[in-house]
């Protein structure tokens, strides 16, 4: 919104003696040399600064009917400056000079109709005086106008007559107006789609200073989207919006930081810049400067530190920093040392898994499977949760939940097969022993022991222990798979090794079926494998 003085046409106050010409004739009571006056009053042009006698000039010439003088006299009461803040005269004075057709007394008239601040919300009236001065090229009014056709506020919504409103304030340098025929040119949305524009109106309004544009401007550098990749660029769009208070920008600067992308890692300067964007309240930067804390990343490690920046984000709805806190004061950190700790950490568990995170989802299923720590055993929360991470192709979740379901007794155990099947695509040794195991017994999967034999062999080169006994025993047999004792040999050696019951003895039993020659060659296979 506009509140600057309107200066006085071809006024040349750079010297005492046209202060005293003009007061001459203001004492006259002409009304352009009261608002003159007045003028110089409050910028204390060839007189001594006083906002109360400006007041008092431009209430003469108002009083006159000055247009200028009446839409200055508003502004003072909006600011407060010579006279008590009151918005109600604000909007009396605005409302002389704008039916006179002074374009910026309309311009303010209409914001303070919009928001509803000396006078009734009416956003018909807002679109009224945003419209009147609009016509007389007023960008801020013609900005104003567009969003209201934007958004269908007092008017039947129309998007091509919000971008011919925008296109106007942009091509009078109107910054606001520049980045949001950027954005509507970047969704097409009124226009058809032009990322050259959009980035041609994003440069111009960030050129401007205004940050949301030089942040955009660097996302774009950063990610590489519908610009080269230019870390060096980005930096500097996020620095200019970072210098200026933007917290996004200050954030994804510290990130570069942080992750040393495109330019040299320096973690003092990423901590600097998250501090400042997490002290305007960024979620994420104060969930980064918690961790910092937590594990002393560059800071001494603080504990007490660590759960006052997650909690300032998580209690913003930030689902990881609610989720680190939970961890947080699971461990018997933080700020809550007493009986009621575990139940809080319970509560951020709950809040964060809610929102989909995925590690709390499944630890909070771990709680209610296994019980303690402030938490009742609860196999069908454990359920519920186990699914909700399981759903997000999270392998350890999809796991236990077929572990879980093989429990139930109701449950059907071609559902945990299932589960496990997708766990052991993703690689997961546990849940590759399990669909062997149900391949080899025919529990919950067909008896096919070729494919018992392939999952075992799976789980077993990752180092599992009854998968590698398991699959001795089948070389040994020549089951699912053609007989092969130094394999038998190799893998049962493994399994003892791991501490399998039973390996060792059976183990024994094949070396002594084996002829000399074939168990020197298995005993060297072993110690090369």
């Amino acid at each position: 919104m506009s509140v600057a003085d309107a200066a006085p046409p071809s006024a040349d106050s750079r010297h005492t003696a046209e202060f005293l010409r003009v007061k001459a004739l203001a004492e006259r009571g002409v009304a352009t040399a009261q608002h003159s006056l007045g003028f110089m009053y409050a910028h204390g042009q060839g007189v001594a600064q006083s906002d109360e006698l400006a007041v008092a000039w431009y209430r003469m010439a108002a009083s006159s009917g000055l247009e200028q003088a009446q839409y200055n006299l508003g502004v003072m009461y909006q600011k407060g400056q010579g006279v008590p803040h009151d918005l109600a005269q604000a909007v009396y004075w605005y409302r002389q000079a704008a039916e006179q057709g002074y374009a910026q007394a309309q311009y303010n008239l209409g914001w303070l109709y919009a928001k509803g601040q000396g006078v009734q919300a009416d956003v018909r009236q807002a679109l009224h005086w945003f419209g009147r001065a609009a016509e007389q090229g007023d960008p801020g009014a013609q900005h104003n106008l567009a969003m209201m056709y934007e958004g269908g506020k007092g008017v039947v919504q129309d998007v091509a007559q919000a971008v011919a409103w925008y296109r106007k304030a942009a091509g009078q340098g109107y910054a606001r107006a520049q980045f949001n025929l950027a954005l509507r040119y970047d969704s097409g949305q009124g226009v058809e789609r032009d990322t050259a524009q959009a980035i041609e109106w994003l440069r111009k309004a960030a050129e401007q200073g205004y940050a949301p544009a030089q942040f955009n401007l660097g996302l774009r550098y950063d990610k590489g989207l519908d610009l080269p990749q230019d870390s060096a660029k980005a930096i500097l769009w996020y620095g200019r919006a970072g210098e200026q208070g933007h917290a996004s920008s200050q954030f994804n600067l510290a990130l570069v930081y942080d992750g040393g992308h495109g330019t040299a890692r320096d973690p003092a300067l990423a901590l600097a810049w998250y501090r400042r964007a997490a002290a305007q309240g960024h979620p994420g930067a104060q969930d980064n400067l918690g961790l910092a804390y937590e594990h002393g990343q560059g800071v001494e490690r603080d504990h007490a530190q660590a759960a006052h920046w997650y909690r300032q984000a998580a209690e913003q709805g930030f689902a990881g920093a609610q989720y680190h806190l939970a961890q947080l004061l699971d461990a018997g950190h933080g700020d809550a040392q007493d009986p009621a700790r575990a139940a809080e950490a319970l509560d951020w568990y709950r809040r964060a898994a809610a929102q989909g995170h995925l590690r709390a989802q499944f630890d909070l299923a771990l709680r209610y499977e296994h019980g303690g720590a402030g938490t009742a055993r609860d196999d069908a929360e454990a359920l519920y949760w186990y699914r909700k991470a399981a759903d997000q192709d999270y392998a350890p979740a999809q796991y236990a939940l077929g572990r879980l379901l093989d429990r139930d007794d109701g449950a059907d155990p071609r559902e945990a097969t299932g589960w496990y099947r997708k766990a052991a695509d993703q690689g997961h040794a546990l849940a590759q022993f399990a669909l062997g195991l149900r391949h080899d017994s025919g529990n919950g999967a067909e008896h096919d022991v070729e494919a018992a034999h392939f999952w075992y062999l799976c789980a077993a080169r990752q180092g599992h222990a009854r998968a590698q006994f398991n699959l001795g025993v089948m070389y040994a047999a020549g089951q699912g798979v053609q007989a092969d004792p130094v394999e038998a040999y190799a893998w049962l050696h493994r399994a003892a090794a791991g501490g399998v019951a039973g390996a060792a003895s059976y183990l024994q039993r094949i070396a002594a079926r084996m002829e000399p020659a074939l168990l020197a060659q298995a005993s060297a296979y072993v110690g090369t494998a």
